[in-house]
């Protein structure tokens, strides 16, 4: 099943073109790594793809709902200081489009086992902003996990952590892929802890200049 379908895609921004002629699929339960230099349209694409950025030219085609999607987006985790708890935070994730916010005992089972995964457990009743950079992502990252999406997308989600906490969430993402079919969509600029899953890469410099695998793109 494609689970995602871009055509044709062109997207600017103050008289700037940032991606022009995109074209690709996605089918259900790949690893796809979106690569390239800083402005290379990395972010811009997984935006736009999510609905925050609008199109001038081409389609975007979800082939499943907004529910079924986790957006772990690039951002100052500076920024990220306000009076909730890092537990909060984390079930915040589990929130639908227009559901009642409560939790079902599904939801804090799920958000048990995420949080021992990411070994969060004692930062969970720690108010967020006194949080290092390194663990505020990791919430943010579990955030995204506990909604168990179909389709998970993240920018750049190894900023802030240390090399060893970096190989737990490659592992962790890796799993999420293998053992529960997610398809996940990762702008990244690190593939030295890739070489296991073996991602599609798909390398941007305002358009696609190369579709496949790991190894073809290690000579490219």
């Amino acid at each position: 099943m494609t689970i995602l379908e871009v055509e044709n895609l062109k997207v600017s921004y103050s008289n700037h073109t940032a991606l022009e002629n995109i074209n690709f699929k996605i089918n259900e339960g790949e690893y796809v790594c979106l690569v390239g230099e800083n402005g290379s349209g990395k972010s811009t694409l997984v935006k736009t793809i999510v609905g925050l950025l609008k199109q001038d030219e081409g389609k975007v085609f979800l082939n499943i709902s907004l529910n079924e999607v986790a957006y772990l987006s690039q951002m100052n985790l500076k920024d990220l200081d306000f009076p909730a708890t890092a537990k909060e935070i984390i079930m915040s994730g589990t929130q639908k489009h227009g559901k009642f916010p409560f939790y079902t005992k599904k939801d804090k089972d799920t958000y048990a086992r995420i949080i021992k995964q990411l070994k969060i457990e004692e930062l969970q009743n720690k108010r967020i902003g006194d949080l290092s950079g390194g663990q505020k992502q990791r919430i943010l990252i579990a955030r995204a996990l506990i909604r168990e999406p179909k389709l998970l997308i993240l920018d750049e989600p190894a900023t802030g952590l240390d090399y060893n906490i970096t190989k737990e969430l490659y592992k962790i993402l890796e799993n999420q892929n293998k053992e529960n079919k997610m398809t996940i969509i990762m702008a990244t600029h690190d593939l030295d802890e890739l070489n296991e899953i073996k991602p599609r890469i798909i390398y941007l410099a305002k358009t696609v200049k190369y579709d496949g695998d790991l190894e073809g793109w290690k000579g490219f």
